[in-house]
C-alpha cells in the first residue's frame, strides 16, 4: 500500500464531535477536538451557488443550524454568516478546513453527490486537495465520481465508499443501473479504488474481503457506534470510522 496513513490510526467521523457538549460534526472545533487525540479525520463536502467547497454533511441547513433550505442554493460567503444551533462555530471552506488541519493528521474527505453526473464539487475538491500539503485522500458513494476523478490522472488515493444493498428509500432517486452497478461492485474496472470504505452493519461480506484480501486494498468500515461493533471491525477490516465511542 502506497499510503500507510489510510490505515494506521482510527478516523472521528465527521471530526470528534459532541453536539450536547457544543461541538457540532464538520465543524473546525470538531476537527481540533480530533488532532489533540490524534486521530483522523473524516469530512463531509457540498458544493455552494458560487462553486465552493464547503465542510458540511446535509443537501439542507436545516438539521444543524438557524437555516433552512437547500445549501446548494447559498454562497460560500453566506454560509459563513450561518449559525449552528448548538454551538458559535460556522460553515467553513474546505480550504479553510484544511488550513486548520495543516497535515497535523490524516483526512478523509467524503464528495457528496446527487447522482445526476455534476462534476463541479468533484472538481473543486481536487484542485483544493492537489494543492494541499498533508496526508489526504478523497472518497465518495458516486462511482462516477471516483471514475471521473481517476481518469484525471490525481495520484491521491481515491476511495469508494459502499454496502451490501442501496433498496432504502434513500437510494430511490439513483436510476436502477446505477444501483445496480453499486450493489454488484460493476464500476470497478473504472473506479479502481485505492482503498473501500465499507457499512459496518454489511459485515461479513464479499467485497470487502476480496478487495482486501484478493487485492491487498486497504478497507475501512463506517460508522462504529459500539465495542460490538468496533470488534466486527477488527476482525474485517484495517481501520474504523467511529462516534461516540473512543476506540
Amino acid at each position: 500500500m502506497n499510503w500507510p496513513w489510510l490505515t494506521a490510526r482510527p478516523i472521528a467521523h465527521r471530526g470528534l464531535h459532541d453536539a450536547a457538549a457544543g461541538c457540532v460534526e464538520n465543524t473546525g472545533d470538531a476537527a481540533r477536538a480530533a488532532i489533540a487525540r490524534d486521530f483522523a479525520i473524516e469530512c463531509d463536502v457540498q458544493l455552494t451557488s458560487d462553486g465552493e467547497a464547503v465542510v458540511f454533511h446535509d443537501f439542507t441547513l436545516d438539521r444543524l443550524t438557524e437555516a433552512t433550505g437547500r445549501l446548494d442554493r447559498h454562497s460560500a460567503a453566506a454560509l459563513a454568516a450561518v449559525n449552528f444551533r448548538q454551538c458559535r462555530d460556522h460553515i467553513m471552506s474546505l480550504s479553510d478546513f484544511l488550513k486548520l488541519i495543516a497535515g497535523r493528521v490524516p483526512l478523509v474527505c467524503e464528495i457528496k453527490s446527487r447522482f445526476d453526473g455534476d462534476m463541479r464539487l468533484a472538481d473543486r475538491t481536487l484542485v483544493l486537495a492537489q494543492a494541499y500539503d498533508g496526508p489526504m485522500a478523497l472518497k465518495s458513494f458516486d462511482p462516477q465520481i471516483i471514475a471521473h476523478l481517476r481518469a484525471g490522472g490525481t495520484r491521491l488515493p481515491l476511495g469508494v465508499i459502499a454496502m451490501a444493498t442501496y433498496d432504502a428509500p434513500d437510494w430511490r432517486d439513483v436510476p436502477p443501473p446505477l444501483r445496480q452497478s453499486m450493489t454488484a461492485f460493476l464500476h470497478f474496472p473504472e473506479t479502481r479504488p485505492d482503498f473501500l470504505s465499507w457499512h459496518v452493519g454489511d459485515l461479513p461480506h464479499a467485497i470487502p474481503a476480496l478487495l482486501r484480501l484478493g487485492l491487498h486494498l486497504p478497507v475501512m468500515t463506517w460508522t462504529v457506534r459500539s465495542a460490538a461493533q468496533r470488534q466486527t471491525a477488527l476482525t474485517y477490516c484495517d481501520q474504523i470510522v467511529f462516534e461516540h465511542i473512543d476506540p
